[in-house]
């Protein structure tokens, strides 16, 4: 298993793809781990070195005692980064892991290649805050059969669910080896976002992506981010739900080769 000590932690990654490729950076959403990049890695692993890893307090990697921040979570995938000898990455990720890439733009602009967003927000808002705030409960009563039904009505959406009872008893079963104890840590750090004001400063290329049917994290949240980097480039993917790389991988994919080919080619 795959495990390396960065800034004090112990971090379970994993990496795919041509070994002297351009590093694309795939950071998970907060309950979801490597494997939920399934429908990713084979299509970008032709072109890039794909780096996948658990964050602080996620599945395989170390759940050390908080706090932790989502201002943490970017220094760790620099030391991350360091540990491994990548110097710069375009850096990826979904919900949460978007939320952490942004703060890694703005403050390791020069080892951000591009930045790539899905589903995400850079303020916390009433009712998102409510939400969270009802998986931070559900996660404090570490009760899995509450925190599975605290949670995925809004990490789908209604069509995906209704097609996929499979795949959520799957999950659902999974959810009975969570740490809740991080899981909380996770859902504090991200009640406490609130980065709008600095999004100006990311230079990056900067492509960001939200469902049409993201009932966690709606579109108005994606209007936000993309006014403070008016640079970046929109795409609202049609009847999806928050969890865009599942429920739609193929525009997903075909969306973010598409935007690193203008960065340069992969290494081929």
């Amino acid at each position: 298993m795959p495990e390396i000590e960065a800034n004090d932690c112990r971090f379970y990654y994993e990496l795919d793809g041509l070994a002297d490729a351009d590093v694309l950076v795939l950071s998970n959403g907060i309950l979801m781990s490597t494997a939920s990049w399934g429908y990713q890695v084979p299509a970008f692993a032709r072109r890039y070195r794909v780096l996948r890893y658990d964050c602080r307090g996620q599945w395989q990697s170390e759940h050390p005692a908080g706090p932790y921040s989502m201002a943490l979570h970017a220094h760790d995938l620099a030391a991350l980064l360091d540990a491994l000898g990548i110097q710069q990455a375009h850096i990826a990720g979904i919900s949460y892991g978007a939320e952490v890439s942004m703060i890694f733009a703005t403050k390791y602009p020069q080892r951000t290649r591009s930045l790539i967003l899905s589903s995400a927000v850079s303020q916390v808002d009433p009712v998102l805050a409510g939400i969270a705030g009802m998986w931070l409960a559900a996660a404090q009563r570490r009760d899995p059969e509450l925190f599975f039904a605290a949670t995925y009505p809004f990490n789908f959406s209604q069509r995906w669910i209704a097609a996929n009872q499979a795949a959520l008893a799957q999950a659902r079963s999974r959810y009975a080896t969570l740490d809740f104890d991080a899981v909380a840590e996770l859902c504090r750090a991200f009640l406490a976002l609130n980065i709008t004001s600095e999004l100006h400063r990311i230079q990056a290329p900067t492509l960001l992506m939200v469902g049409e049917d993201d009932n966690l994290k709606p579109r108005a949240y994606a209007d936000i981010i993309a006014r403070e980097i008016p640079h970046a480039a929109y795409a609202i993917l049609p009847g999806a739900g928050h969890a865009v790389c599942w429920e739609a991988p193929l525009a997903f994919n075909s969306l973010v080769l598409g935007f690193l080919e203008q960065q340069g080619k992969g290494g081929i």
